[in-house]
């Protein structure tokens, strides 16, 4: 947790990945982030992985260091308390349609400096998850060896559209700042894939190409790169992206001699260009795995750690949870209550911010834990105002 962000407010109406991504790294950098569900939780307050007492550790994680307010937001009441809040922050996000009592248009009417953030799936309003996305762009054809489509586990939609939801969120309160104007941005999910696509030069190649690119299953495009296996049996990865790497990777498996008869006969030069060096891969894999099967890890590592060529063995998440290096001497990590009960790190901001003190990860609330402190807070509600709403079922709060 840092504090660079404390003094602003965000209200989230939100679920699953991206929009609460969005929060999180708001609240991670000091922002106050208000959170707020129907009573009991939002479709995504159990969703996998979950605990044995049913306790989400996606919802638990995706959510630390937010407040939460619980309203029944199929009331008439309840949606005025929402927007009510909305107005008096300034800033929200949400991953709710783009008309209705939430439009930025409903909720600027008498607030015309009000920042909104919508993260949506298409930009007409359809919905649309990653997995749908990711297929609509072309990935799952291109990964794999075939000939079926291949997806990949990670939400990199999710996660990427989230990211650039709270950018544009800061880029907003900084034009306000200028301007005194607000405004929307909306992010939908297939705009950051296919601009993605767009920005690796994806588009541009398939489309002056005529053609799709061959899947290569874990072969790099367009590098030396694969993977491996040593005399011991561990599958490693192995990248070079620089003529010094190549160079030293070549020495270190004794292959200068093999590789300057395939430049001979081939008329090529593999030194400098990446290109050169992916266009013959199918002459070079061939010694490579030879010299790399002869070698055992312990070996290799040693000799690719001193030629500062970059390569890592494949592992299990289990594994990589274990690893000090990455997790418990990891200053990212630190302790935090959780609502589940369970013990583990608590991932904080990704960044590091060497002139500021980290403060350590906060947990996530329970639903509804904050409501009275906001409502009385941003809305001044008295004790006995927030009473009737609790009784007549329009607002819930937590009692743990």
């Amino acid at each position: 947790m840092y504090d660079v962000l404390s003094g602003l407010s965000l209200i989230e109406a939100s679920s699953f990945v991206a929009s609460p991504s969005a929060g999180l790294y708001c609240a991670q950098m000091g922002m106050e982030v208000i959170r707020v569900d129907q009573i009991g939780g939002g479709p995504d307050f159990h969703r996998w992985p979950v605990t044995a007492n049913d306790d989400s550790l996606y919802w638990e994680n995706l959510n630390r260091a937010k407040k939460s307010v619980a309203i029944d937001l199929a009331r008439p009441e309840g949606r005025e308390l929402l927007q009510a809040l909305v107005k008096k922050s300034g800033q929200f996000i949400t991953n709710f349609p783009a008309d209705g009592f939430l439009s930025h248009e409903a909720l600027s009417a008498d607030r015309a400096d009000l920042v909104t953030v919508r993260v949506m799936g298409w930009p007409d309003g359809r919905p649309a998850l990653d997995y749908t996305v990711n297929n609509a762009v072309g990935y799952p054809m291109m990964t794999g060896q075939g000939p079926e489509p291949v997806n990949h586990v990670l939400p990199a939609w999710d996660l990427l559209s989230g990211a650039h939801a709270a950018f544009s969120l800061l880029a907003l309160i900084l034009h306000r700042t200028a301007t005194g104007k607000g405004g929307e941005a909306r992010i939908p999910l297939s705009d950051v894939a296919i601009g993605t696509v767009a920005n690796l030069g994806g588009l541009a190649e398939v489309l002056a190409t005529g053609q799709n690119r061959p899947r290569l299953g874990n072969v790099v495009y367009g590098l030396f790169g694969r993977d491996f296996v040593t005399a011991d049996g561990v599958r490693t990865m192995i990248v070079v992206v620089t003529p010094r790497q190549w160079k030293n990777l070549v020495e270190a498996l004794a292959l200068n001699e093999a590789i300057a008869a395939i430049e001979a006969k081939r008329g090529v030069s593999f030194a400098k260009d990446d290109g050169t060096r992916f266009s013959h891969r199918d002459a070079l894999f061939p010694l490579f795995e030879q010299a790399i099967g002869a070698r055992n890890h312990a070996d290799l590592t040693a000799a690719l750690d001193a030629g500062g060529v970059v390569h890592s063995s494949y592992r299990t998440m289990l594994e990589a949870a274990q690893d000090p290096a990455l997790v418990d001497a990891n200053p990212i990590f630190g302790n935090a209550e959780n609502p589940s009960g369970l013990i583990y790190p608590a991932a904080g901001a990704f960044a590091t911010i060497p002139q500021l003190d980290r403060g350590a990860p906060r947990p996530a609330p329970r639903n509804g834990q904050h409501s009275e402190e906001i409502l009385s807070k941003y809305l001044g509600l008295t004790g006995a105002a927030f009473g009737r709403l609790v009784d007549n079922g329009t607002v819930g709060r937590s009692d743990a």
